[in-house]
């Protein structure tokens, strides 16, 4: 038995945040059907496409879900999506506010079909505020919430992160907030609904450090701090083959990185004293780390500082997951067969759970692939019925 085996779910949502959710839920057991259009949503044919010409980011988010094709805005095709709601438990969205379409399932109209009912709408800017009706997506809300600003070097232009945190974040943020709304269902059978945005998740990110309360206590405001950690001695250097990072917090992993490259009396110096002082004054230790670093391999450098229990590890590029061996050992990188692809890999489950660990499902389903399980298996619509609303545009 899987955790959240019997849980039915209706992902509507596109793009990337959202659907994470969703893959999530189905990984841990849900049943997850995916609706779209029927001509299909526009996040198969978004950004970087496969061999067969739909998207990258759909074959890891889409995973493990069945699909189902609607035209949710026409009269029969609200009458449906109804009938889907009573059978089911969560729905997730990200439409806009303001869209007709986001009217439509609402939880106020979607509580009055089904009382138990979770309605999870993940979008920019939430559900209420002045800017609630505007687009966001990731890189907008780094921008918005002060995130830019912290990255880069000195004198850089502002730089937004290649990998999309906030939408990755956010996704998890509507999961965890799912996974307590039934929580409370099982408790007292009422749904609810969850209201999550991109630009409150970068806000909680960005401030998470203490970059505001820096603000609040010392009117100091951040910018530019490179490799460096936000309040601490964190570097990125150069070894003979590559490049390591370097991660020293705290008092004691200083004494210790001290003594292993050969300068202890680094640990008393005053102006190395605390983490912040080693933070303002990084350039200095990077004068003497840098060349010690230099003389050596990156497994060299790696080495002495795991046997001083000083995190450090190299900076790898994507292809290295595959031959890395705690990737192997933990699973985050699996092959499953694709229609037409063979085996391709996908990122692994990143929870893990000792009773229920989850487990990837399948591959993420063609374009109105479970029609006939969604129609006529589970809603009981004759074949002749299902051939009429395919004829009509309706799936």
């Amino acid at each position: 038995m899987e955790a959240l085996e019997g849980i039915r779910v209706l992902d509507l949502s596109r793009f990337q945040a959202c659907p994470l959710c969703g893959m999530a839920l189905a990984d841990l057991g849900a049943e997850v059907i995916r609706i779209e259009e029927p001509h299909g949503a526009a996040d198969r044919t978004w950004g970087q496409l496969g061999p067969d010409g739909e998207t990258l980011l759909y074959k890891v988010i889409g995973r493990g879900k069945k699909c189902a094709t609607l035209r949710i805005n026409t009269p029969e095709g609200r009458e449906i999506l109804q009938e889907l709601i009573k059978r089911s438990d969560i729905v997730l969205h990200n439409f806009t506010p303001g869209a007709p379409i986001a009217a439509e399932v609402s939880y106020e109209r979607l509580k009055e079909v089904n009382e138990g009912i979770i309605v999870a709408a993940l979008s920019g800017f939430g559900q209420y505020g002045p800017d609630s009706e505007r687009p966001g997506f990731d890189g907008t809300a780094q921008a918005r919430s002060g995130g830019m600003v912290i990255s880069g070097f000195p004198g850089d232009d502002p730089i937004k992160t290649g990998i999309p945190f906030v939408d990755v974040t956010s996704g998890l943020f509507t999961a965890v907030a799912v996974l307590s709304a039934l929580h409370y269902k099982q408790k007292t059978g009422k749904g609810q609904a969850i209201d999550v945005s991109l630009f409150d998740t970068a806000s909680f990110i960005s401030q998470s450090m203490g970059t505001l309360l820096l603000h609040h206590f010392y009117g100091e405001i951040r910018k530019q701090i490179g490799n460096r950690g936000f309040h601490s001695y964190n570097s990125c250097l150069e070894a003979k083959d590559g490049w390591v990072v370097l991660s020293v917090v705290t008092n004691s992993i200083w004494r210790r990185f001290t003594e292993k490259f050969g300068r202890p009396e680094m640990a008393s110096d005053p102006k190395f004293g605390s983490d912040m002082d080693r933070f303002h004054n990084a350039d200095s230790i990077n004068e003497v780390v840098g060349p010690w670093v230099a003389s050596r391999t990156v497994d060299e450098v790696v080495k002495l500082c795991e046997e001083a229990r000083v995190p450090c590890e190299p900076v790898q590029t994507i292809d290295q997951l595959l031959t890395d061996p705690q990737v192997i050992a933990r699973e985050m990188v699996q092959y499953i067969e694709y229609p037409g692809l063979g085996k391709i890999p996908i990122a692994g489950i990143p929870m893990k759970l000792s009773l229920t660990p989850g487990s990837i499902k399948g591959p993420s389903p063609a374009l109105g692939e479970h029609n006939e399980y969604v129609y006529h298996e589970l809603l009981g619509l004759s074949l002749e019925k299902i051939s009429g609303l395919k004829q009509k545009g309706i799936i």
